[in-house]
């Protein structure tokens, strides 16, 4: 459904390109702060429901949530909602494994989808928030407010842009994408519906990466009866863990001694598992103390230390920190147990079509010899390629090239300050432009993730609420 007109008198608009659970956050909360004027608040999205995103757009069924429900809800200070939200629907009826023995929910990942939907849906029935079903193909500064062009042919005027779009897809490294194009069972990028369509159930499959989209990837094939070999490459063999069989308390304490450095930081961690294992508490709890401080800790990282951290330990912060949902890490087990799943160490150093097969040259890690293998299938599961943000849509490019974004020196998305708003070439930031979600990591650390998203979400509207009452005030008449 398209938004009514937007109104053409003194309202605000603000406009949040991209529904996911960021953008539909921050509208959701817009709608209920105090603006002084009550804003127009319009969602660019092409998918029919504000709050999915790629995360919970799935209907596979094989796709869980990763932390438990009852840690999950669109509202920072009701962590509990979302299971409330369950519980009173009798939701997870007609899914008797979401329910754990130990009583935790891991619903199917689509839910949590339809819970946020469900907030929004009040308030796009009475206008408070307008959902522009349609792709943004241009953003551009006009006498100082925001045109937004989308792929319906509709211009939007706004006066304060927020920019809430998700990861860009996975790149295939090297030259795999040109090499393997053409192959039929080449899976660049399994975000598109169907995918894994092409796999058969007796295939061998080659998959790139050890994370959590490879064992969404593993876990998916074996619903649909896959019963064929599959490797699992990965730089360092680092497979996704799963959570403690009972939670842990949170451990340790790394702000009031904030580490300056990756390889402090890391001592730190090691020196807290250590201690925490002799009182009886696992390394989970250590890691989600640190996720808890990750803010504090972010900042107190210079910008070098931060490069050194994403570039040598982000691969084992993630395994540790994403972990996989209990349905999945059985799946997993099983396949291991039945030897029908290698994991290894290692990198595709070259890979080309060989008749109706994908011939692979891999490097196993500290080996000089590198392995020749066939496989029926390849799938690329290496994550958001979050360097490339700006090729992936050009209307992001544009803004980069007239001065009003850049990339985060991290490599972790768009450069942005303290308050959200998005830093250009110049070093100037724009406060009528602001990042939210995971495009902001750079600048705030931890935001792969609920809650960190959700709190992030809350405070985006809160900077642009306060954005507007200032503006109020000074257009109201002394």
């Amino acid at each position: 459904m398209q938004p009514k007109p937007l109104p053409t008198s003194e309202q605000p608009v603000v406009a949040i390109i991209g529904g996911g659970v960021s953008g539909a956050g921050v509208a959701y909360h817009l709608a209920s702060a105090d603006c002084g004027k009550r804003p127009a608040i319009v969602v660019f999205e092409p998918r029919a429901e504000l709050g999915r995103g790629l995360a919970y757009d799935t209907a596979d069924p094989a796709h869980r949530i990763n932390v438990p429900a009852a840690k999950m809800s669109l509202q920072p200070g009701d962590l509990g909602e979302f299971q409330a939200w369950i519980e009173a629907r009798d939701a997870v009826a007609g899914d008797p494994e979401a329910k754990q023995p130990e009583g935790l929910l891991f619903p199917r990942r689509r839910l949590f989808g339809d819970y946020v939907a469900s907030l929004l849906k009040p308030l796009l029935e009475d206008g408070s928030v307008r959902h522009c079903r349609a792709a943004v193909t241009g953003v551009e500064r006009r006498a100082g407010r925001w045109s937004i062009l989308d792929d319906k042919g509709g211009v939007t005027e706004a006066d304060i842009v927020a920019i809430a779009t998700s990861h860009p897809p996975p790149a295939a490294p090297g030259r795999l994408a040109t090499r393997l194009a053409a192959h039929p069972r080449f899976v660049a990028d399994t975000t598109k519906p169907g995918a894994l369509d092409v796999i058969r159930p007796h295939d061998c499959v080659l998959v790139i990466g050890n994370g959590l989209t490879a064992a969404d990837v593993i876990a998916s094939l074996a619903e649909r009866g896959h019963d064929g070999p599959v490797t699992a490459i990965s730089r360092r063999g680092l497979r996704a863990r799963g959570h403690a069989p009972v939670p842990q308390q949170l451990f340790g304490d790394f702000v009031s001694d904030a580490a300056h450095s990756a390889v402090s930081l890391l001592a730190a961690i090691r020196t807290a598992i250590k201690a925490a294992k002799a009182e009886g508490i696992s390394w989970h709890g250590v890691i989600d103390q640190v996720r808890a401080q990750g803010y504090d800790l972010w900042q107190a990282l210079p910008v070098a230390e931060r490069r050194r951290l994403v570039r040598h330990l982000r691969p084992y912060w993630d395994v540790h920190r994403f972990r996989i949902a209990p349905q999945v890490e059985a799946v997993l087990d099983a396949a291991i147990a039945s030897g029908r799943l290698d994991i290894l160490a290692g990198s595709v150093a070259d890979a080309r079509i060989d008749g109706e097969l994908i011939l692979c040259t891999l490097q196993p890690r500290h080996q000089r010899q590198p392995l020749e293998r066939r496989y029926d299938a390849l799938v690329v599961t290496t994550g958001p390629a979050h360097g490339g943000i700006l090729e992936t849509q050009p209307w992001l490019a544009a803004l980069a090239a007239h001065g009003h974004l850049s990339l985060d020196p991290t490599g972790l998305g768009l450069s942005c300050n303290q308050r959200s708003e998005a830093i250009g070439p110049s070093g100037n930031a724009d406060p009528s432009l602001l990042i939210s979600g995971p495009l902001a990591r750079g600048t705030f650390g931890e935001l792969m993730g609920l809650p960190q998203v959700t709190e992030h979400a809350f405070f985006i509207a809160g900077e642009i609420a306060e954005k507007l009452r200032t503006s109020a005030t000074k257009r109201r008449p002394a």
